[in-house]
């Protein structure tokens, strides 16, 4: 089986177009980034189509309004025009239009356009009296992933201030993009239970999350500000969650060499929670709180409840690579079969599924195997291609799900979230196999 992994999976994808996409753009996860910030607007350089895309996509998955803005880049203007007068008329423009609105920080990211054209968007800050964060996504390297991944990293090199000393009580969590607003909040307050003051980097925890406040779309609402950001380095601790945030650590590392870093691929299932909860209590030297503990043992019941189900079926998952091995590891504890897992893009922790096939592709490579399979996990891209299988079952995971509504609180990750998702899957696997 591990050769014929080592055949499937490559770092590239295995055909010259996608036919029916799963993969999202880098632009898009720097946008969904930069609204994990307090007041911060974010700017795409690009055309008004690209950016109009990423707002609709945005607000028909959240169905709230998003904070979206671009600089109106044409292909004429892109080629006559300079990079840093589109770019600072956009901001003109914006904040003279609404004169309320007060950001505290300019994201600017990068498209394929701009990116081919060659704009300087580093130089363009030194005209902008507004604190400035610029970070180059262009659409033709990467995916969503990389995108929300390089923007967090741009946010700590270019505003995290240098340090030396370490504040013992302030932690720091570095969340991947498949994690919904809901499960940043339940993690954030998960450590703040150990008595920790806990960040996020992004912080999706009060944005997108079906709060209606004043002035809601016009700025990111994130939970972190650009002050939190610049104090970064005084947390003594920093949690990466999903494989693509490695290097955003290293980053702040870079910052403060006394920081500790602890790495999770996930926070899905039993054994990774045990092990985030043991570092939570070696770090404060105390014991969890009982309600901790009540839904560890929830957990549990709900492993040995719903494994005759999920033991005996075959699955399908496709997405982001960080969301894929989550998923993957808390099924197979359950005795769950990978069948199939298609990535969006190549990361080397999709290395450590134990999947009978693994590869970055798209759904139409997905479809081959869902014959074979009792449950799918997927965007809601795959329910019009599971109309013809009958006996196969849809879980929405991933971006976009337009099907549901209050995808920004649903909760997948800590003993509660896992619960939660195996109730989730086996009920679905009932409704298949017993009514399908």
């Amino acid at each position: 089986m591990e050769a014929e992994k080592s055949i499937a999976l490559s770092k590239k994808e295995h055909k010259p177009l996608q036919v029916n996409p799963i993969k999202h753009s880098q632009p898009m996860g720097a946008a969904l980034a930069f609204m994990g910030i307090k007041n911060c607007l974010p700017l795409m350089h690009a055309s008004q189509g690209c950016a109009s895309y990423t707002k609709v996509f945005y607000t028909r998955h959240f169905n709230e309004p998003i904070a979206m803005y671009n600089t109106s880049v044409s292909d004429i203007t892109a080629v006559l025009d300079g990079g840093d007068y589109s770019i600072l008329l956009a901001i003109e423009n914006i904040t003279k239009k609404n004169k309320t609105m007060k950001p505290e920080l300019i994201g600017l990211h990068t498209t394929g356009l701009t990116e081919t054209k060659g704009d300087d968007v580093r130089s363009v800050g030194t005209h902008i009296e507004i604190p400035y964060c610029y970070v180059n996504t262009p659409d033709f390297e990467g995916g969503m992933e990389s995108g929300w991944a390089l923007t967090a990293k741009a946010l700590i090199e270019q505003h995290t201030q240098d340090a030396i000393e370490v504040n013992h009580k302030k932690i720091v969590i570095l969340p991947h993009v498949s994690m919904q607003p809901i499960e940043v909040e339940k993690i954030k307050d998960f450590c703040t239970e150990f008595g920790f003051e806990t960040y996020s980097l992004p912080d999706l925890s009060t944005s997108l999350d079906g709060y209606l406040s004043e002035g809601q779309g016009k700025l990111g609402n994130g939970a972190i500000t650009i002050e939190d950001i610049r104090a970064l380095c005084e947390c003594a601790n920093v949690i990466t969650i999903g494989s693509s945030m490695k290097k955003v650590a290293g980053a702040l590392l870079e910052k403060n060499r006394n920081i500790k870093h602890t790495h999770f691929n996930h926070l899905m299932g039993q054994d990774n929670n045990d092990n985030f909860v043991a570092l939570l209590m070696k770090i404060r030297q105390i014991e969890p709180m009982p309600r901790i503990k009540r839904w560890r043992g929830r957990l549990q019941d709900a492993m040995l409840d719903s494994h005759f189900l999920i033991g005996s079926s075959h699955f399908v998952v496709t997405g982001e690579p960080d969301m894929c091995v989550g998923v993957c590891e808390l099924l197979q504890s359950v005795g769950g079969t990978i069948e199939a897992v298609v990535a969006t893009t190549y990361s080397q922790v999709l290395e450590e599924i134990d999947a009978k096939n693994i590869f970055v592709g798209d759904l139409e490579d997905a479809k081959k195997y869902f014959d074979k399979a009792d449950l799918v996990i997927s965007n809601f891209h795959a329910e019009r291609l599971l109309h013809s299988y009958k006996n196969t079952g849809l879980v929405l995971r991933g971006f976009p799900n337009y099907e549901e509504l209050g995808n920004q609180l649903k909760n997948d990750q800590l003993y509660e979230g896992s619960t939660y998702f195996l109730f989730e899957v086996a009920n679905k696997l009932r409704e298949v196999k017993h009514h399908g």
